[in-house]
């Protein structure tokens, strides 16, 4: 799942203080389930929104409404129900939503509304934590399924950095090191040996360093 929080509402206030009518937009997808950017924060932001440019001496009309996703053309295609009724669009979407928008709509301001953070689970209610970054060559078979480029504060492959006290990330004390969780967890599924094995050099590129990254898959393309 995407994580994300709204951005602080004094800085959305100064994105869309100088037009009078904003379009509130939010996704029933990731943002939703993590309490950032579904129905009811949409309709909690519009109204703080009034507010908060009130205080600013301006005027502004808010549309809040809500898409079953902000990443596929087709539902960023029905923006035409609101056509000529708002100046600008606060996404609280993540990331992606903000970009399609903004690639399917050249002419639209679009803003967002809420800072993108990681790809993660809920442990505990209102606490989301990262798992996954997104790399492209997956190692968790390698790994008992704990992924070490996203759970170590330093993403090593090969193993703890030596720092680590007690089974304590050196750089997070409150959080367990990764690479000791992996080695216990091996150990329990009789797979410790593994951890001896000299891994191949990695190879990044998949991780996007070098740009956008685009999934092909073949099967289902028209």
């Amino acid at each position: 799942m995407i994580i994300a929080k709204r951005k602080p509402v004094s800085e959305i206030v100064d994105m869309v203080k100088n037009f009078s009518r904003v379009l509130v937009l939010g996704c029933r997808g990731c943002v939703s389930v993590c309490s950032a950017g579904g129905e009811r924060e949409v309709e909690i932001l519009a109204s703080l929104l009034r507010l908060g440019c009130q205080k600013e001496g301006k005027k502004v009309t808010t549309i809040a409404a809500t898409l079953v996703r902000q990443c596929d053309k087709e539902y960023i295609d029905t923006l035409d129900d609101w056509d000529g009724q708002y100046d600008a669009i606060v996404s609280m979407a993540c990331g992606v939503g903000v970009n399609f928008i903004a690639n399917l709509r050249p002419m639209a301001r679009v803003y967002p509304g809420v800072n993108t953070s990681s790809m993660g689970g809920s442990m505990e209610q209102g606490k989301w934590i990262e798992q996954c970054a997104g790399c492209g060559d997956c190692v968790l078979h390698l790994t008992g399924g704990l992924c070490p480029v996203a759970r170590c504060a330093k993403s090593l492959l090969n193993g703890p950095c030596g720092g680590s006290v007690s089974g304590r990330c050196e750089i997070h004390p409150d959080t367990p090191c990764i690479w000791q969780s992996i080695h216990d967890r091996l150990g329990r599924l009789g797979r410790k040996e593994e951890l001896t094995a000299i891994a191949p050099i990695r190879d990044w590129r998949t991780a996007g360093h070098g740009g956008p990254r685009t999934t092909l898959r073949d099967d289902l393309t028209i």
